[in-house]
């Protein structure tokens, strides 16, 4: 559960970084994703590009770090 404390009754602050941490919880794309079915051919190729995608990232960082 995502909580958040109110400094000097600054509830603007607080709702701002509820809105952060809840988003990174991954709560808002779960819900998208379980909204519409998705079959399982649609869903393995999602996630293969997924992985496409993320190892790319991680080939470019690597060779910024070096």
């Amino acid at each position: 559960m995502t909580r958040v404390v109110v400094v000097d009754g600054n509830i603007d602050r607080a709702w701002k970084e509820f809105k952060v941490k809840f988003a990174r919880s991954g709560v808002p794309s779960e819900v998208k994703k379980r909204k519409v079915y998705e079959k399982p051919g649609v869903k393995r190729a999602r996630k293969k590009k997924e992985g496409i995608k993320n190892s790319r990232r991680r080939n470019k960082n690597r060779q910024k770090a070096s």
